[in-house]
């Protein structure tokens, strides 16, 4: 078999788990929630009389859900092959197959191929669901198979991205980061390229077909374009491009990860000690016997003695490279981009001052959502670090107060990612003292962004504690993170596209903030419920829905404060458990393990 006996494992184990059928029925239940909330949001606030009508509400739900497939798939094929793959590193079970007879491409596409069957099988399910769409009006079956080909080519993209770099790098945290970068680098790419970064045209091409021939989102937005579908000669250019581009890409990277995957492994932290080193050491006995009845300390680790502070916790976090040295090199990438979208912003303010508002809004907003994502990875990576290197039980059955460990942990995850939460703010203080946000508006989204850092580092330490297997951790964690912030784009997509009242648009989009509730209480509170977890769960939809509304009415006082005691009070309970009930949420009293 060419992906050898990993991905034929897989093919076997995979549909003996619930799982396995669960998210592939969700997905689609989700995608027929979102098409009913369309519709009656579209029949509450509009009349529908011809087939026109149902003609455009069709391609409107395309140009809605097309995207969102796109971006679901994007960050899970990602997810799974960095965590899946940084997982069996922090447990040891990747040098066992280095052992193994199996050769270089039967382990990297075998690793790829059985991280990315659950996602491809979900991709799947949902071929047929935008063919039915079609019974609308508005779009084509040919626009849907090129939908099916965009999102399995950023599939494979992804996964090859997650892969090699969770082969190549350490530790969990820096395979998560880069791959995160990595990602946004890509899709701020196809940006740059389709708002004339790179020239207003070339070889032929449009900004905007370029855009769309380096970005998977971008071509996804060339397939709703009716020029594109009128004149197609300037439409497949791009999308063969687009092909081209990510089938390079994958074909590069695996080859990279297959040439190198035993030279990257295993790591350098479980290589052979020098003969030096081992000699040093072997003469150590005889040195303490010659002294025997002097009392004597032998250091045998290389460096100087340090101090511990009265906090143990925190001085691992601040004190040493617990996420690995290479985490320079994330803030080096960190700093690039943001230094890109620091330079958009000064584009955008020094442009025509009347679309400053949505540009400033198109570039804030995937800055802000991606140092939400590190934030929480830096938390939810320090307790399964820990987990997985047996470090966690060690630390329980100290005399650690759950304060000092809870606490600790906080102040070094802002300690570790300080520039990502001191560069957004800098940039909001910068577009304060410009004028192109005022003072009150500023001093709310300054408010509001520190709410939420604090709510995803908790809500990481929370994740990281209750779910004993790293990958599971990881991936709720950053899976809650990645839907809280696509669900709000989605609902405000949906309310732009159908304009109307949104007081009528209530009713419609009640299901979808129930079953976004208990999606919510499902990640969070399901393996340590609470009644404060439980209703949080249910406010947090209900308020984001109001905010939104509130938003796009330009009542910024309302949206900070329904925010902030939101979010806030979700924090509240996620940590109180930590403090109050620290043996039950990290399972020390049970012992039990995924």
């Amino acid at each position: 078999m060419l992906f050898g006996p990993i991905l034929a494992r897989e093919f076997t184990a995979a549909p003996r788990r619930a799982s396995f059928f669960v998210a592939r029925t969700v997905y689609v239940a989700a995608l027929l929630l979102l098409l009913a909330t369309a519709w009656l949001v579209l029949t509450g606030t509009q009349v529908v009389s011809t087939v026109g009508d149902l003609a455009r509400f069709g391609q409107i739900v395309f140009q809605i859900l097309a995207p969102l497939q796109v971006a679901l798939a994007l960050f899970f094929s990602a997810l799974f092959t960095a965590s899946g793959i940084a997982h069996e590193k922090d447990r040891g079970t990747l040098d066992l197959l280095m052992m193994t007879s199996l050769t270089n491409h039967e382990l990297v596409l075998g690793k790829l191929g059985a991280s990315l069957v659950s996602v491809l099988t979900v991709w799947a399910a949902g071929i047929p669901f935008f063919a039915a769409t079609v019974l609308f009006g508005g779009i084509s079956f040919a626009q849907v198979l090129r939908l099916a080909l965009i999102t399995l080519g950023a599939i494979l993209a992804a996964g090859s991205i997650g892969s090699t770099i969770a082969l190549w790098r350490e530790k969990t945290f820096q395979t998560v980061a880069l791959t995160a970068l990595l990602l946004v680098a890509w899709l701020g790419l196809g940006e740059a390229a389709a708002h004339g970064g790179f020239g207003e045209s070339f070889a032929g091409l449009s900004a905007q077909r370029w855009g769309a021939a380096l970005s998977p989102l971008r071509a996804v937005f060339a397939l709703h374009d009716t020029a594109g579908i009128v004149g197609r000669e300037s439409q497949f250019p791009s999308l063969l491009i687009f092909f081209a581009a990510v089938g390079a890409l994958t074909v590069l990277l695996n080859a990279v990860a297959i040439a190198r995957v035993r030279v990257w492994n295993p790591t350098q932290e479980v290589r052979v000690v020098p003969r030096a080193a081992v000699a040093e050491h072997e003469s150590l006995p005889r040195l303490t016997s010659a002294a025997a009845g002097q009392t004597a300390a032998v250091h045998q680790a290389p460096g100087q003695v340090r101090q511990v502070w009265s906090n143990p916790i925190l001085w691992r976090e601040i004190g040493t490279w617990s996420l690995g040295k290479k985490i320079l090199l994330i803030r080096g990438a960190y700093l690039v981009l943001f230094g890109l979208a620091a330079l958009a912003v000064y584009r955008a303010v020094q442009a025509d001052r009347a679309a400053v508002s949505s540009n400033l809004a198109l570039i804030l907003a995937p800055l802000f959502v991606l140092s939400f994502v590190l934030v929480n990875a830096v938390a939810v990576t320090t307790i399964t670090s820990e987990r997985d290197g047996k470090t966690l039980d060690l630390l329980l059955v100290t005399d650690l107060t759950p304060k000092e460990f809870i606490f600790g942990k906080l102040a070094g995850i802002f300690y570790v990612a300080k520039e990502l939460v001191l560069l957004p703010a800098a940039l909001c203080v910068y577009l304060m003292a410009h004028g192109d946000v005022s003072g009150e508006n500023g001093c709310y989204l300054l408010a509001g962004l520190a709410v939420m850092f604090v709510f995803v580092a908790v809500l990481g330490l929370h994740i990281g504690m209750t779910y004993h297997n790293s990958r599971s951790a990881i991936g709720v964690s950053l899976g809650t993170i990645f839907f809280l912030f696509l669900g709000i784009a989605t609902c405000m997509r949906i309310m732009v596209a159908f304009s109307g009242s949104y007081q009528l648009q209530l009713a419609p989009f009640l299901a979808f903030m129930v079953g976004g509730g208990l999606g919510l209480f499902f990640a969070l509170g399901i393996r340590n419920p609470s009644s404060a977890i439980f209703l949080a769960s249910l406010l947090c939809p209900i308020a984001t829905f109001w905010s939104i509304t509130s938003f796009l009415l330009n009542q910024t006082l309302g949206v900070f404060l329904v925010t902030a005691l939101t979010y806030g009070f979700a924090t509240a309970a996620l940590l109180i458990p930590a403090l109050f009930e620290f043996d039950v949420a990290t399972g020390r009293t049970t012992g039990k393990a995924d």
